[in-house]
């Protein structure tokens, strides 16, 4: 079935995830004339400004900086030209199979960007597992001081104020991709992605999206890396590396079945000594490898071992 693709603005999520990713962000950024072209929503640097990289991904962000993006691209990768080839690779290994992007910044009356709901949605819950993201989107205010003047940016997306559930996002709007939002909730453990392109009541309807799937589902912690036990299997000496929460509805529970494989623990390699699954209406939705942990060695008695090979050792030497 052939996906609809729109016009899409909120691409700027991309443009910071490939930037957190290649670049330290305490480095000082210094502006070219790549922003001289740049209109709609800027933050409006100016050219030989120093400001470091971070504080333009607040302005990219929580303004929408036009000039904070092209800046930003210029500096990462020496045009933007590769570093939309970074943003379009970096969507493909995230499973965006319906998105091209053309620019960094999401003006698209020469260049377009082309995106579905669901792959923005993927590449929101991306970003989200890069903390500096989830940090710069889930900020109201940021003020800077530059070489040559002092910002104060507010988020432009309302829901940060309106909506006691509201963990971040990012707005957008050009009058060929219309209002687009893609925002995060989260309540109780769970943690939600919404996505409206061209729609102009985007934050009332994403509210009542939110607000259905948080009275039907429940997070729940079906696995507990801190109290897992293995029905008495050496519980002390074996871990897993991660926890597992899956939304569920109270009539779901029961379709959970948490299974254990253990290797053949006289044949092992490695620290690795089985695995942890999880189903879920006879679907695997979690799996995890199970570790042993590593014996400490008494070093008294391998010293002392030591020394005596070594006194045995002088006698016949």
């Amino acid at each position: 079935m052939k996906k609809f693709r729109h016009f899409v603005v909120t691409m700027k999520i991309m443009t910071a995830v490939v930037t957190i990713e290649n670049k330290n962000l305490d480095e000082l950024v210094v502006v070219g004339e790549e922003v001289l072209p740049m209109y709609g929503t800027n933050i409006y640097i100016e050219v030989g400004e120093q400001i470091k990289l971070k504080d333009l991904l607040y302005g990219l962000i929580l303004r929408s900086g036009n000039d904070a993006a092209v800046t930003i691209a210029t500096y990462v990768s020496g045009s933007e030209e590769k570093f939309v080839e970074l943003m379009n690779e970096k969507a493909k290994k995230i499973g965006m199979k319906n998105t091209v992007f053309n620019n960094s910044h999401g003006l698209d009356e020469k260049t377009q960007n082309y995106s579905t709901a669901l792959d923005m949605a993927k590449l929101m819950s991306y970003a989200n597992t890069l903390s500096e993201f989830v940090e710069i989107s889930g900020t109201n205010k940021w003020s800077v001081t530059t070489n040559k003047k002092t910002y104060t940016w507010y988020n432009r997306n309302r829901f940060l104020n309106e909506y006691s559930y509201a963990t971040g996002g990012k707005t957008g709007y050009t009058p060929k991709a219309g209002k687009t939002l893609v925002s995060t909730a989260s309540k109780d453990n769970l943690n939600l992605v919404a996505v409206s392109l061209n729609d102009s009541n985007h934050y009332e309807n994403q509210k009542k999206l939110f607000d259905k799937i948080f009275s039907k589902y429940k997070s729940i912690l079906l696995i507990d890396k801190n109290n897992i036990k293995f029905e008495n299997l050496y519980c002390d000496d074996l871990y897993v590396n991660y926890s597992f929460r899956y939304p569920l509805k109270e009539d779901e529970i029961e379709k959970v079945a948490i299974h254990v494989d253990f290797y053949d623990l006289n044949d092992i390699k490695d620290l690795k000594v089985g695995e942890i699954y999880v189903i879920f209406d006879n679907n695997e939705i979690f799996r995890e490898y199970i570790y042993k942990k590593e014996k400490i060695k008494n070093k008294e008695k391998d010293s002392l071992f030591i020394k005596i090979i070594n006194f045995f050792n002088s006698l016949f030497s």
